[in-house]
């Protein structure tokens, strides 16, 4: 379907993997697009509940592709950046504005564009080997991808200063202590131990973990009573759920909850 862009759909979990190993998964040509068509074919897929994102190889994503940014430079095409930088807002607001989880399953070099793409995503699940790097600076170019907006909400301001300003990578023990990431597992662990938490996600009650979801990211920007009331809309729905109305059941009656078809 795409040329470096791989989505498998299993058990109601579908797998996004950044498929361009031998430049580790930097970003080039249309993968931008190509990966935002992925997320919203399975964001509206109703066989879908959760969603993975990874890469090929020893990387998660380097960012972008250096020597591709040259020739675009060399021949002055701005248009063609500018259609660059659209491409990758756009997979920030399907990754956002989706109704269902998504798990960044960090597998190696997280990079400037890459580092941002996780940091979209809801959960981080990184291997012992990943490391992440604000590495705009390096080659003079501004954080984009949402990291202004991301890791300003995650790390202090003056350790968000320092990654922009430096551009140094930090480990992923790094990243767990400064809350970068929910999980640090061994490599050759990584995929068992994200797709157990993707099916963790699966089995829980949809229409809940959708507006816990929205609940999260609405509360950036909104004050208390704006979210007291979404939390009554929210809860009311849940409320009249089936799915709610089985779990409370199967809670009362000490037994494991039957699975309901989405609505």
């Amino acid at each position: 379907m795409f040329d470096n862009i791989k989505i498998e759909t299993e058990a109601g979990i579908a797998t996004i993997t950044l498929d361009r190993p031998e430049k580790l998964n930097a970003f080039a040509g249309h993968m931008r697009r190509d990966l935002a068509e992925a997320l919203e074919h399975a964001a509206t897929d109703r066989n879908v509940r959760v969603i993975i994102i990874t890469g090929a190889g020893r990387g998660f994503c380097a960012g972008a592709d250096v020597a591709y940014m040259a020739e675009l430079m060399e021949r002055q095409d701005v248009d063609e950046f500018t259609r660059l930088l659209g491409a990758g807002r756009r997979v920030l607001t399907t990754i956002r504005q989706m109704q269902k989880p998504v798990i960044a399953s960090v597998n190696g070099a997280a990079y400037g564009a890459g580092f941002n793409l996780a940091l979209a995503c809801d959960l981080r699940y990184a291997a012992e080997s990943a490391s992440f790097s604000q590495s705009f600076v390096k080659v003079g170019l501004h954080p984009d991808w949402g990291g202004t907006y991301f890791l300003p909400r995650v790390v202090p301001t003056n350790l968000a200063c320092e990654m922009f300003f430096l551009g140094d990578a930090i480990n992923a023990e790094r990243a767990l202590q400064l809350c970068l990431v929910n999980a640090v597992v061994p490599d050759a662990s990584l995929q068992a131990e994200t797709r157990k938490l993707a099916m963790r996600l699966r089995d829980a009650p949809y229409k809940s973990i959708a507006a816990a979801k929205h609940a999260v990211y609405m509360s950036e920007e909104s004050s208390l009573e704006r979210m007291l009331q979404y939390e009554t809309e929210a809860q009311l729905a849940c409320f009249q759920s089936e799915e709610a109305r089985e779990r409370v059941k199967a809670f009362v009656e000490k037994r494991e909850p039957r699975k309901v078809k989405q609505a």
